[in-house]
């Protein structure tokens, strides 16, 4: 299956989860030995101008800077090539999510789901709900009690 061929949807939500991704906890899921690939352009690392709005209609502005770790790679089995951008500084998390974005454009696709992706985004999914629940206990509800004069 070429890239073409790939919903562009399915492509962006498992590379966010990749890069979202603990580094140490992607290592844990696709350990070494690494598939074999050759480096297009090998981790390198670099900044990026994050860009905010103060509503949907406001201005953009330059909020600051932002360090990234980019990675692209050929499989050299196949010749698919898989590409990544990961916050920070860590070369082998922009590598093992470049060679999962690759591994996921060939056959291998469902059984990466499974080992890959899918602990990755339950892992996500319960980090949320914690931080859901924590900031729903803080919660404070006001109420206004009718008067009699009201009425």
């Amino acid at each position: 299956m070429s890239v073409q061929e790939l919903p562009t949807e399915d492509r962006r939500a498992w590379m966010g989860l990749l890069a979202r991704a603990r580094p140490e906890r992607l290592a844990a899921l696709l350990p070494a030995p690494l598939p074999a690939h050759a480096d297009l352009r090998a981790p390198e690392i670099g900044a990026v101008m994050v860009r905010g709005r103060v509503s949907a209609s406001g201005a953009p502005f330059n909020l600051g800077e932002m360090t990234v770790t980019r990675c692209a790679l050929r499989l050299t089995d196949c010749g698919t090539v898989g590409h990544a951008y990961v916050q920070g500084r860590d070369r082998d998390h922009a590598r093992r999510a470049a060679l999962v974005d690759a591994l996921m454009q060939t056959g291998r696709a469902a059984a990466l789901r499974a080992q890959v992706l899918d602990p990755l985004a339950a892992e996500e999914a319960a980090a949320r709900g914690l931080r859901a629940a924590k900031a729903a206990a803080t919660r404070v509800e006001f109420f206004t009690l009718v008067r009699g004069e009201d009425a």
